[in-house]
């Protein structure tokens, strides 16, 4: 009597419950076929890590491996830290005054071809060879061009892309906010500038036994790397222009000679700037814009 009554409602039910048995059944497949991709990902990411430091099966009978060795040398001494302490009042003066050098600092288009010392570039790249690199790995090559045969091929090259880019593959967007900075796929200042300093991060080198060194984090490293460059590059009085060559690193790479485990980030123009030299008036952000206090 009662399901004569009500049979309408378990009916609905059980109609709901297969849907939401069908849905449950669809969605955990498709996260099982999420993960396996996931895992696959990972898989290779660690299969590249592993490259660093698999060593082979060695031909005894058991198959065990070599034990792994870490890429600096396992006893690797630590010292004292050498450091000199100043003042609130001292750090906070120097602070201010090193903003005020720094924020001179000015991206120039047009540079002089009055020749620069080689000493003080050789200074600038030691100064760019401080800085911090994952797991000491320092997976930054300098090619410092002069010759101007070599810097005209490297124009030719740029440029030959360059109008491609604006033509046909940056977009309006993009090439609307350059505008005003008066920017086209003419570089001049590949020619002009006494150097280019050609920026490589290195993927991976090899150790003095042959085996393959992985440079952890080396993006992140070459970018800290450049930061310090620019502001050694203006601290000497020179300046600079930050040129990123979109589609020309294998043809660049091959023309400097370097290896495939390289790859090129910034080509930098540095040298003086030229007579009536102008640059656009920008501001740079306010603090306030810039700093969260948490």
């Amino acid at each position: 009597m009662f399901f004569e009554l009500y049979w309408q409602y378990f009916v609905v039910g059980l109609i709901l419950y297969a849907i939401c048995r069908g849905g449950y059944i669809f969605y955990s497949k498709s996260q099982q076929k999420t993960l396996r991709g996931i895992d696959k990902k990972n898989e290779e990411a660690y299969e590249i890590l592993q490259s660093s430091s698999s060593s082979s099966s060695s031909d005894n009978e058991g198959g065990e491996e070599d034990e792994l060795t870490p890429a600096l040398p396992k006893d690797l001494k630590h010292i004292p830290l050498e450091y000199t302490r100043f003042s609130s009042e001292e750090s906070l003066r120097r602070a201010e005054d090193f903003y005020t050098l720094m924020n001179a600092r000015r991206t120039i288009r047009h540079f002089s071809n009055e020749p620069v010392p080689i000493e003080i570039i050789r200074n600038i790249i030691k100064t760019a060879g401080t800085a911090p690199s994952g797991a000491h790995t320092e997976p930054w090559t300098y090619v410092v061009v002069s010759s101007y045969e070599v810097k005209q091929k490297i124009r030719e090259i740029v440029e030959n892309e360059e109008e491609i880019n604006y033509k046909k593959r940056m977009g309006k967007t993009w090439t609307t906010d350059l505008k005003p900075l008066q920017v086209n796929w003419l570089k001049e200042y590949l020619t002009d500038a006494p150097y280019i300093i050609c920026i490589f991060k290195q993927l991976y080198s090899y150790r003095e036994d042959g085996k393959k060194k992985m440079h952890y984090y080396n993006e992140q490293s070459v970018s800290l790397a450049t930061g310090i460059l620019l502001t050694a590059i203006h601290y000497a009085g020179l300046y600079s222009l930050t040129s990123t060559p979109l589609n020309c690193g294998p043809a660049l790479r091959t023309l400097l000679g370097r290896p495939l485990s390289e790859k090129l980030t910034l080509l930098i123009p540095v040298g003086y700037p030229a007579e009536g030299c102008l640059v656009p008036d920008l501001k740079r952000k306010h603090l306030d814009e810039i700093m969260i206090e948490v």
